[in-house]
């Protein structure tokens, strides 16, 4: 499946569709389906489906503040898996191996709330992986972070990609995007859908970038730059 990309200025309805994928609301009209089933207040709250797809699709939020709540980022991590259901045994080994993949090992025993935004942004993607989803819905996953923290995000979401972990998401940040999707679904500023195709295609059209309010018009027109 394309790692899909969301693109479109604030107010758009990016968060607004992750969050309808996410089973977190519902459409007052239409309808979304994941794995066969539509998503419904009833689908999303009822076993066996309810289980298979909370442990399938993860959420990472634009601001970490809003998904991290524990004592300390080992126990962080450690919640979802725990209602998964694992034993002591197969958690402590994937919080192990989450916090050696993200480079979090020493904030193990740190409360999330006094990491700084880049370290806090880690630690709930860290909280997302310990459950092993085979979807991964990002909410401006760039939001906040500094260039070398940006550049290292990029690249971990490239590893995700290449081993198979569907990628989908929302974001204004074409730099970032554009080395993590292939497909882009441009959303205008009053919610309309103005571009479904390869992303590249979408960054290459700036006439459509304009549009949706992505870019700045040139200030001079062509013949007056250098």
């Amino acid at each position: 499946m394309p790692k899909i990309l969301f693109c479109g200025k604030g107010g758009s309805g990016k968060s607004t569709l992750l969050q309808l994928m996410d089973g977190l609301c519902f459409a007052s009209s239409g309808s979304i389906t994941a794995f066969g089933t539509e998503l419904s207040e009833e689908s999303v709250e009822t076993p066996p489906f309810s289980r298979m797809f909370r442990e399938s699709v993860g959420f990472l939020f634009q601001n970490p503040d809003a998904q991290l709540f524990s004592v300390n980022v080992l126990e962080e991590l450690a919640f979802g898996p725990a209602q998964m259901g694992l034993s002591e045994r197969d958690i402590d080994v994937r919080v192990q191996d989450v916090l050696a993949m993200v480079g979090i090992e020493h904030l193990a025993g740190r409360a999330p709330h006094t990491l700084s935004g880049g370290e806090k942004k880690r630690v709930a993607l860290a909280s997302v992986l310990t459950c092993a989803p085979r979807v991964i819905l990002l909410d401006e996953p760039g939001a906040g972070l500094d260039p070398r923290t940006q550049e290292w995000l990029a690249e971990f979401l490239l590893g995700l990609k290449s081993s198979g972990v569907t990628l989908v998401t929302a974001s204004h940040d074409l730099g970032l995007v554009a080395e993590v999707s292939e497909r882009a679904l441009v959303l205008s500023e009053d919610h309309r859908l103005l571009f479904d195709g390869p992303t590249l295609s979408a960054l290459a059209d700036q006439g459509l970038l304009l549009s949706a309010n992505l870019v700045r018009a040139p200030r001079y027109p062509a013949s007056c730059r250098a």
